[in-house]
């Protein structure tokens, strides 16, 4: 791709994300208002389209590992969820850690596949395509 090309998404592929989004707010309104059967339902669709949309986008690195973050970052805010719903966040794990500080396993995830991203691929992979 040169530097005049354009990536696009297709209408397709937009659509699902804008309704990604949609299921995504639902989810954390839910969760704000701790109705907790709608935050839990919500959780399958979001995720589910985050999944798909990194899956689509797995051509492009550069959008790849954003949509994994993405989804890691969903996981994170779904397990914090449920962990307040289910009332166990505040349980001791261990030291001053509690069980909703597990959701800092996938948000470590995140940050480490956008590490690589920028640190190590993009660096060493000028002439491939981005959208970034």
């Amino acid at each position: 791709m040169g530097p005049s090309e354009k990536y696009v998404i297709p209408l397709k592929y937009r659509k699902m994300e804008n309704m990604h989004i949609v299921f995504w707010l639902f989810k954390d309104v839910a969760w704000c208002m701790i109705w907790k059967p709608l935050g839990i339902i919500m959780i399958v669709p979001t995720l589910f389209i985050s999944i798909m949309i990194a899956w689509r986008t797995r051509k492009f690195v550069s959008e790849l590992c954003h949509n994994l973050a993405i989804t890691a970052w969903i996981t994170a805010n779904s397990y914090w969820m449920v962990s307040e719903f289910a009332g166990f966040d505040t349980l001791r794990l261990f030291n001053d850690y509690t069980y909703k500080h597990l959701a800092l396993i996938p948000f470590s995830i995140g940050i480490l596949m956008l590490a690589y991203y920028y640190i190590l691929w993009k660096p060493r992979h000028k002439d491939q395509p981005e959208t970034m």
